[in-house]
């Protein structure tokens, strides 16, 4: 069982915990209470951590994918001195405090990555341990283990019910993540009761048939057995571990001890009172810290500090011996960019057949990868399609880890999750990719990376009702409109290969969030830039294209567009000003960077007095009224696509050269 320093500990972890909620008038107090002793058992004996530097790039990664327990993390974080003051316990769930509700990873440091929506920390630790063995692999060499750290994670039912986190485990299994530990918290309850109502499989079976090694612990309050199952997962290298921890939510208060009560409110002013008397802790004074309540920690931080100084002295000799490797894992650390990349981009001749904008991403990507070693991802088994296999490099294997090629397999949610995982960790540009109308499955975990500010790139091809004859099911419609309602993602829509090139450059240079670049399966001509304003001003999310015949002072009207729209919209402007129509014709690949440059760019391109405006986009028009005004037109696609030819559906809804000149004119009286 417990030594009294370790119960000491946990019963403090559990009050913290109880007093935080009940003091904000809301949380979940259960969790942590039946949660503590495995929590305390692993970063007391297990976590390498440095209190002092809860960055460093050694560390081991510890996940509360129970995210609703968050006040079990910033109890841990207090106890072991790494930088969240009482104060902070004391403001939980308040505005600006870091310690919020559920754990935010830009907002406090040693919270590794953000959590609450159920699973996704879980399938974002796949991430980390993934990025562990890649890294491991490329800068390890004898003498030298400069990567040599574990991912921890505490999940609990709801984490495992979650469909993410099954796909991310299986694929763990798969790829034999041995420094890869899940403490399962198996309270056998849930917001509407117990578990039993919808969950009755047998969890331990289940990964054990995804490879992973599973281990029992029946009694989650000892302290001895929680260490002896660690040690046995940490001994296995071969395979990820799941330890089931037979926990009791709420644990210690008399009336809702393995209760739903328990699970999302607070105890009450009563049953705190009680509790405390129940486990022998003061009613008073609230958020206790008895002296000694932090040693464990202290202790253990100490180790971790000691490692820290031992690691940072072999990097010193890792950087004497290896000097270009240790040039690489510091730029890749810091998240720099190596002198010149730029120049890799391809440029691609003016050609009126053109290619698709995926076939143009692939190129990009390839050029891209050869400069840039932190690339590295995959397709939800779509590469063929996406084109976003890195030629002349390795998959990444259970057997060989140095492999920037990732088979995700048909998990479009993991593949997101995970991505975010190796972002997280750092020293990794991820990549993913599938068909855009399968956004809607990784939407949660995209939607994470835009709350964290994860740089991680998403390439969805086949981007609008041109996919064809595959019918509804895979023509995305209002796919495009529902991102760009996304706070923090950077949606880009180029026109051709050369945008596309530009699109890739925005996607690297953006730092602070994720990028959705949406690629065509149909060729689209390669503009011709001799004639045309230059690709590069992709840069400032929208730029005049092509001007009017008299001149910027002088417009009857502006077509707008995006992707493959562009050169119809070209087309359109052609056609009228042959009839004596003043037409300018603006691109606008991504709205998101058009609204960040000053309002005299934006009124440059879309001067305010130029009210006759048409905007033409293959997909919902939701938005547009936005650039089109109460004057405008909008030729989009308001309704499900059709199985056809995608020349047949083209005319169908209207997206020809013939079209759009219709609609202008029409606006045009």
């Amino acid at each position: 069982m417990a030594l009294a320093a370790d119960t000491l500990s946990i019963n403090t972890l559990r009050f913290l915990a109880v007093d935080a909620v009940q003091q904000a008038n809301s949380g979940h107090p259960g969790m942590p209470m039946g949660a503590a002793p495995m929590a305390h058992t692993l970063w007391s004996r297990f976590l390498k951590f440095d209190p002092a530097d809860p960055a460093w790039d050694d560390r081991d990664r510890c996940v509360l994918s129970a995210g609703h327990g968050s006040m079990l993390l910033y109890g841990l974080l207090h106890l072991s001195g790494c930088g969240v003051s009482m104060e902070e316990l004391q403001q939980f769930r308040q505005w600006g405090a870091r310690t919020a509700g559920h754990p935010e990873s830009f907002l406090l440091p040693g919270v590794e990555t953000t959590t609450g929506p159920l699973g996704q920390g879980l399938s974002a630790a796949v991430g980390m341990a993934i990025a562990e063995r890649h890294l491991a692999a490329r800068f390890n060499r004898p003498g030298f283990e400069v990567v040599d750290h574990r991912t921890w994670v505490i999940a609990g039912d709801g984490d495992l019910m979650e469909g993410v986190s099954s796909e991310a485990a299986s694929l763990a299994g798969h790829l034999g993540l041995g420094r890869l530990v899940v403490l399962y918290d198996d309270n056998h309850i849930t917001i509407e009761g117990g578990t039993d109502l919808a969950f009755s499989e047998d969890a331990g079976a289940r990964f054990a048939a995804y490879g992973w090694q599973t281990l029992a612990v029946e009694d989650g309050n000892d302290v001895a057995a929680l260490a002896a199952a660690l040690d046995q997962a940490r001994a296995d290298a071969g395979r990820p571990t799941l330890i089931r921890v037979r926990t009791h939510i709420g644990f210690g208060s008399p009336a809702k001890q393995d209760s739903a009560d328990a699970h999302g409110a607070p105890l009450g002013a009563d049953e705190v009172a009680a509790t405390k008397r129940n486990l022998g802790w003061p009613e008073q004074p609230t958020f206790h810290v008895p002296e000694g309540a932090d040693k464990p920690l202290r202790e253990a931080g100490a180790r971790g500090s000691a490692a820290h100084r031992e690691w940072l002295d072999r990097m010193a000799r890792y950087r004497a011996t290896h000097p270009e490797l240790a040039a690489e894992w510091d730029r890749r650390m810091a998240g720099e960019l190596p002198a010149g990349w730029e120049k890799a981009l391809p440029v691609f001749p003016a050609d009126p057949k053109g290619t698709a904008t995926r076939g143009a991403g692939g190129k990009v990507l390839n050029a891209l990868a050869a400069k840039l070693p932190e690339l590295m991802g995959g397709s939800a088994d779509l590469a063929p399609s996406t084109k976003t296999w890195l030629t002349g490099e390795a998959v990444f294997t259970s057997a060989d880890s140095s492999g920037r090629n990732l088979h995700f397999g048909v998990r479009e949610h993991a593949m997101a999750a995970v991505m975010n995982g190796m972002a997280n960790h750092g020293g990794f540009l991820p990549y993913g990719s599938t068909f855009f109308v399968f956004s809607d499955y990784l939407r949660p975990s995209l939607r994470l990376a835009a709350l964290s500010g994860l740089q991680v790139v998403h390439v969805f091809t086949h981007d609008s009702f041109f996919v064809g004859e595959d019918g509804p099911t895979h023509q995305p419609v209002e796919h495009l409109p529902s991102l760009r309602a996304m706070p923090g993602l950077a949606v880009i829509r180029p026109a051709d290969a050369n945008e596309t090139a530009e699109a890739w450059r925005a996607a690297v240079e953006r730092r602070d969030g994720p990028t959705a670049l949406l690629l065509t399966r149909q060729d689209v001509p390669t503009l011709d830039r001799a004639v045309l304003a230059p690709a590069a001003g992709l840069q400032k999310g929208g730029y005049v294209l092509r001007e009017g015949s008299r001149g910027p002072g002088e417009l009857d009207l502006i077509l707008i567009a995006s992707g493959s729209e562009v050169h119809l919209a070209l087309g359109a402007a052609e056609r009228l000003e042959a009839g004596g129509t003043s037409v300018r014709v603006v691109s606008l690949p991504c709205w998101e960077r058009f609204e960040e440059q000053e309002a005299a760019y934006r009124d440059q391109v879309l001067p305010p007095a130029v009210t006759r405006r048409v905007a033409v986009e293959a997909a919902h028009p939701f938005g547009w009224e936005r650039y089109v005004g109460c004057s405008g037109q909008v030729v989009g696609i308001g309704r499900f696509g059709a199985s056809a030819p995608a020349e047949r559906l083209a005319e169908r809804f209207g997206f020809t050269v013939d079209h759009v000149v219709e609609v202008a004119r029409a606006l045009l009286g």
